[in-house]
């Protein structure tokens, strides 16, 4: 079984194996990478949805949304642990549905 890992250790992660190349990209350029990943997620999403899925490439797809989203974080000295809290936790969390 693979080992557990909060949101923090993730973050912190990917801090430290990509920060300066990822800083010094900057906030615009990694967006779009983000982005680019998006799409990419999205095309291995229609794919499982149309019944042939490539579950090994969906897995790699959402981890990499996961790392791109963790550096826009990190360029922005976002906890992301604590983003969740504040927003998803903390009080009980939004109202309403989503």
């Amino acid at each position: 079984m693979a080992q557990e890992m909060t949101i923090r250790e993730f973050q912190q992660l990917i801090r430290k194996k990509y920060f300066a190349t990822d800083d010094a990209r900057g906030i615009a350029k990694t967006f779009l990478w983000l982005s680019e990943e998006f799409g990419e997620l999205a095309h291995a999403l229609g794919k499982y949805e149309r019944g042939d899925p490539d579950l090994d490439n969906l897995k790699e797809e959402f981890a990499d949304v996961c790392a791109w989203l963790a550096t826009l974080a990190n360029i922005t000295n976002i906890d992301l642990t604590l983003a969740i809290e504040e927003k998803y936790i903390k009080n009980g969390g939004p109202k309403g549905v989503k």
